[in-house]
């Protein structure tokens, strides 16, 4: 089976990348998929319309081309599409993404994943692996933390291993958080076991993944 995923930005797909060959093996033994990393998640066009601009390197902006795109092209058998919920209402977010795919004529095999409300969260979700990777890591943010709670996860998770917390992160301003998040998923993602992972998001992702190629 091949499979498209599309992530919301270059942290995440870096995640990803280590943690799909924990779930559905190795590339190319015998699944392969391509990842695809974008800008931030952007929005919806107006009325679910295919037409947007290229330009827009933000993921739900070009979405509904790329779900038709893929609709009719050979040799694609799924796509794997996974954002951040933030504060949105998580079912009426999975309703607009569904009623994107009825558009499509064909439409792909589609799965649509949210991490509530970051992807944060699916760290916080194998806390051995997290402590693994940062061993001094505070534990009265850890131990506050109620698993896929809207919360300001990154933060959380900041104040819990980074020096100064999140605070120091504002503070210093862009591009820290942007490395910062590609650290965390270079140190914590390998020591990551999906079968222990607590985050119910990140369950749903895991099992999804595990149907599509049964």
């Amino acid at each position: 089976m091949h499979i498209e995923v599309l992530v919301e930005d270059s942290s995440g797909a870096k995640l990803l990348e280590i943690l799909l060959p924990k779930i559905i093996g190795e590339q190319g033994a015998p699944h392969t998929w391509r990842m695809h990393e974008f800008k931030g998640v952007g929005h919806l066009p107006a009325g679910l319309a295919s037409r947007s601009d290229p330009a827009k390197r933000a993921l739900l902006n070009q979405l509904p081309r790329l779900l038709a795109g893929y609709g009719k092209t050979p040799g694609i058998d799924a796509v794997v599409v996974v954002l951040d919920s933030d504060s949105r209402d998580c079912g009426a977010f999975l309703s607009e993404l569904k009623a994107l795919l009825r558009q499509c004529q064909p439409a792909p095999n589609a799965m649509f994943r949210l991490a509530i409300e970051e992807v944060e969260a699916w760290y916080l979700g194998d806390r051995e692996a997290l402590l693994e990777a940062y061993p001094k890591a505070r534990k009265e943010p850890l131990n506050r933390y109620r698993q896929d709670s809207v919360c300001g996860t990154w933060e959380l998770l900041a104040d819990a291993i980074h020096p100064g917390g999140s605070t120091a992160i504002r503070k210093a301003g862009w591009p820290l958080p942007g490395q910062l998040k590609h650290e965390w998923a270079e140190k914590i993602g390998p020591l990551m076991v999906p079968e222990r992972n607590v985050s119910p998001s990140f369950g749903k992702l895991r099992d999804g993944l595990l149907r599509l190629i049964a």
